[in-house]
């Protein structure tokens, strides 16, 4: 049965607010509870044209929900926090427009045209959010003294090119800006630079700890909590420290944030410190009044994304803007960051958690209509985000730490599974990885087929460092894999050795409980569905946890159409990566080699780029004293070979070789003979890269003319 249910726009939907034209989308995904598969989707959305009665104006907003009642908290909020923020706006326009009369100015003309000042709005802003928190107090239809909601939202004023972003709790707000100076300064890649608009009210920032502690509240960990980790009272007195927490970066690494305490009990432990509802909360600080920021629109600024903490808790805000810029639709940018949000929920927690984003493409920014007098007040805000560093400024404070690494309940839930599994249920081929020939899985891609690949990976933490070289490789290492429809991808408890790509068709993620699992038949419940289209350039991807090490599956997978995956074995991977480092090791070897001493940096490196691999058992003899030879030997990491030489008094002397010795340069160095000085012996199963006398020759010749060239 599926119990797990996303909540989308069937398409997406184009628009224009004032001189604003945009394409918008929207997706909630159900979180994954193990031991509460029914459990509602607390997160919330809402989206609100002809706002206070304009058809310039729009409201968005996102409402992530906890506790008991997390469910009907955000859905409070999103049925009456729109409405009381238009009825307040309204009733504070209506007074400026009363005192514009009054100083002789047009009443109609004001209606339609009248803007508030920045610290008006932002104070009327406030009073909505304030009022939305005691109505829900006095709701009859919840209890909000352990549960409530963030919220992020955005009022856009498309008749100015503004926008007014509120936030309380850690959802947040991002926007994708295409501007060149910001790119060239930082050396990006990217098309689009992600700038923050909002900034997390957690235990992280030490000026919400500090507001906090001053009504009463202690901040700890659960492990703080639990005595497992020390307690620090005075971390944030004068003197002790500055900025923001390195808590996080300590023992927040499996998921263990600094949390919100009453010093009466182990109450009410909110990772947040606003919040919209939290009754019990709200005595120790965790209020409902928001951080604002205000800017105007410019022809720069390209997406806008509004979502909530489930997809910032592995992604980062850059990461989010790049799978978004992949695509030319909204709603496929939505499924795509979602999903990815989703499989690191997988690998990383024995859950996942509610996931709900906005996505808001911005074709066209025209000119700002309205009185120069109107103008003035946002070229006065139009600086909160700009390109001379304040951006950077609140992307460096804005965050808490992105998680990592999995939590220690994943961690043993893994090393159980590995102990229960049965190496005869494995979804990939069985060989060791020193056997492993990188060259054999080489398939020759288009550039249409590349492009596929680059984009899924191109967010990926996994591939973000790889250089040119390298890509090339795993672009040749991926295996086509055609699948047909009910095909078993991968099986639940499984060892994972390969990560996939969904270049086309529809995958279902499936769970099964753990007490269900030896089941015979068990397929479990369906949490997810991956798809893959290239006419939609979407291209989601799987199983990336099997490139770092063996690890049992969380999931099945099941292909609900024929389509086509590709396919990257962790060896290859490996290989991909170690194998194009140690090549930058070797270019220092080579370095110290007597016939290599006065080589280029340039010239070492295409020696290194002729090495080629050679693989030797246990007792293999390499080489022989007084045999003619044309290569030498570089050890390989994890290899061991003995080295015998003859002296003229028939003597041996005998020398271990390990990672990183060389042997045979003697042949590089010219003669009639050539002929080898020494016997070199495996005393492992070992790999060397091998340099032959005629690529040598070939650089050293090059070289020559170079020099030649350069004499003239």
């Amino acid at each position: 049965s599926t119990i797990i249910i996303s909540d989308s726009i069937n398409e997406t939907c184009a628009t224009s607010f004032g001189g604003v034209s945009v394409r918008y989308a929207y997706l909630s995904q159900r979180g994954y509870y193990p031991d509460d598969p029914y459990k509602a989707n607390q997160d919330s959305y809402s989206l609100t044209h002809n706002f206070i009665g304009r058809e310039s104006d729009a409201f968005f907003g996102v409402y992530d929900g906890h506790g008991r009642d997390g469910d009907k908290c955000a859905q409070f909020v999103r049925d009456n926090l729109p409405p009381l923020t238009a009825s307040t706006v309204k009733k504070e326009l209506q007074n400026e427009i009363k005192n514009g009369v009054s100083n002789g100015e047009d009443g109609d003309d004001l209606s339609k045209s009248m803007e508030l000042p920045k610290d008006v709005l932002q104070n009327v802003l406030t009073k909505a959010h304030v009022m939305c928190n005691k109505k829900m107090h006095a709701c009859k239809d919840l209890d909000d003294t352990l549960s409530g909601t963030t919220s992020i939202s955005m009022y856009l004023h498309g008749n100015r090119n503004k926008i007014t972003v509120s936030n309380v709790g850690d959802s947040r707000a991002v926007i994708g800006r295409s501007t060149d100076s910001i790119l060239k300064k930082e050396g990006a890649s990217s098309t689009l630079k992600a700038f923050a608009l909002s900034r997390d009210q957690t235990p992280y920032r030490r000026d919400e700890r500090i507001r906090c502690r001053k009504s009463g509240a202690r901040v700890l960990s659960l492990d703080q909590i639990e005595g497992l980790e020390p307690i620090n009272e005075d971390e944030d007195e004068e003197g002790n420290g500055e900025g923001d927490m390195v808590l996080g970066e300590e023992i927040d690494e499996g998921g263990d944030p600094p949390r919100i305490w009453s010093p009466n009990g182990d109450y009410p432990g909110t990772a947040f410190t606003r919040s919209i509802g939290d009754a019990i909360a709200e005595e120790l600080g965790v209020f409902a009044e928001p951080e604002m920021l205000s800017r105007e629109l410019t022809k720069e600024d390209k997406i806008i994304v509004l979502a909530s903490d489930g997809v910032f808790e592995f992604l980062t805000n850059q990461s989010v803007i790049d799978i978004c810029a992949k695509f030319t639709d909204p709603l496929e940018a939505c499924r795509a960051v979602v999903a990815e949000s989703y499989e690191l929920w997988l690998q990383y927690e024995m859950r996942t958690d509610d996931i709900t984003m906005i996505c808001i493409f911005i074709d066209d920014v025209g000119s700002p209509q309205g009185s120069t007098k109107d103008l003035g007040v946002i070229a006065s805000v139009a600086s909160a985000v700009s390109c001379d560093g304040a951006d950077d400024d609140l992307i460096s404070n804005t965050a808490r730490p992105v998680r990592s690494t999995m939590t220690a309940e994943k961690s043993r839930a893994i090393m159980m599974a590995k102990k229960n599994m049965s190496r005869s249920v494995r979804d990939v081929t069985e060989f060791e990885e020193e056997d492993f020939d990188l060259e054999s899985l080489f398939t020759e891609k288009t550039a249409e087929e590349k492009a596929s690949i680059a984009e899924a990976i191109r967010a990926s933490v996994m591939f973000q460092n790889i250089t040119d070289e390298q890509r090339e490789l795993i672009y040749k290492a991926m295996e086509p894999m055609p699948v047909k429809e009910g095909q078993l991808i991968i099986k639940q408890g499984t060892v994972g050795d390969r990560f996939y790509i969904v270049d086309e068709g529809r995958f279902e993620v499936r769970i099964v409980p753990e007490s269900k699992l030896a089941e015979e038949g068990a397929v479990g419940n369906c949490v997810h569905v991956y798809e893959g289209s290239r006419e939609n350039h979407s291209h989601p991807s799987f199983g990336e946890l099997a490139l770092m090490y063996s690890a049992p599956r969380a999931a099945s997978i099941i292909a609900q159409s024929d389509g086509l995956l590709w396919a990257l074995h962790r060896y290859a991977f490996n290989k991909v990566i170690a194998e194009q480092s140690f090549k930058l090791e070797a270019e220092k070897m080579l370095k110290k080699i007597d016939v290599f001493k006065s080589f280029s940096s340039d010239s070492l490196k295409e020696l290194a780029s002729s090495l080629c691999e050679a693989k030797f058992s246990r007792d293999d003899v390499i080489i022989n004293e007084g045999d003619v030879g044309d290569s030498m030997y570089l050890v390989l990491p994890g290899g061991s070979c003995k080295s015998v030489r003859t002296s003229k008094n028939g003597s041996e002397s005998e020398v271990d070789l390990k990672e990183g010795g060389f042997f045979g340069e003697e042949v590089l160095k010219g003669g009639p003979e050539n002929k080898y000085q020494l016997t070199v012996t495996a005393t492992n199963k070992m790999t060397c890269w091998t340099l032959q006398k005629s690529d040598a020759k070939r650089v050293i010749s090059s070289l020559r003319k170079e020099g030649a060239t350069n004499m003239a």
